[in-house]
């Protein structure tokens, strides 16, 4: 295993000290934690690595050859389809990686295996690119622009999606239905984030979507959800 991942050059920069285990290189934010908390939850052996923004180690040639994109998360897991190490990044295709490597968290009835890949899907395409939006906008460097038009237009979108999530879990306990999935492990860290670091619920007007409260809420205090959201620690 130490011969496989020693053929990457990110592990002269986060040298593995248990490379028979999956490789994650993270930081914790909604995007970092889907994959901390997914390991958590599965009980797969891992070891995380700090990817530091503030030194920018996602933009360092080492994190580069894992991740072009210099994005987290990542992970390298040693022992891959056919035994041979897997590099991979983004966090939609990790989380129906490691759903499909434990077992668990994903159906394995087509039909509602498809159901869960769909709200995988509306995380990625529509909740975390317009919630981070909306947070720029409002909480970072956005916020001094004059025109308030741009915030405005993620404000109604978050709310438009925030809307279609509460319908949804109005007839269900979680997003694909009543069993807890990768779905909810992809949504819920951005929601959280909405209404916590980004300082949003007032203004997307959060108590308009109780649904999507009752189970953020009974997201949040899930044990490997709370273990998770601090995983990496930071420095």
């Amino acid at each position: 295993m130490s011969n496989a991942l020693s053929a990457f050059p990110i592990d002269q920069k986060w040298p593995a000290q248990h490379p028979e285990r999956i490789q994650l290189y993270s930081l914790p934010t909604p995007n970092g934690v889907k994959v901390s908390i997914m390991l958590e939850e599965t009980g797969l052996p891992y070891e995380a690595h700090l990817v530091s923004f503030e030194t920018n180690d996602q933009m360092s040639p080492a994190f580069l050859s894992l991740n072009p994109n210099n994005k987290i998360p990542a992970i390298i897991d040693p022992d891959g389809p056919g035994g041979k190490p897997l590099p991979l990044f983004e966090s939609g295709a990790i989380l129906l990686y490691l759903a499909e490597k434990s077992g668990k968290f994903l159906p394995q009835d087509a039909a509602a295996r498809y159901q869960v890949i769909q709200w995988v899907m509306f995380q990625m395409g529509g909740v975390g690119p317009m919630f981070g939006q909306l947070g720029f906008f409002h909480r970072f460097a956005g916020k001094e622009y004059e025109d308030k038009r741009p915030r405005d237009r993620y404000v109604n979108e978050s709310r438009r999606l925030l809307g279609v999530m509460d319908k949804q879990l109005a007839q269900h306990q979680w997003l694909a239905g009543d069993e807890y999935s990768i779905a909810d492990i992809a949504t819920f860290p951005w929601i959280r984030n909405l209404i916590g670091f980004y300082e949003a619920a007032e203004l997307v007007g959060f108590k308009d979507f109780p649904n999507v409260a009752r189970a953020l809420e009974a997201f949040v205090a899930r044990p490997a959800v709370v273990r998770g959201l601090n995983i990496p620690a930071r420095g």
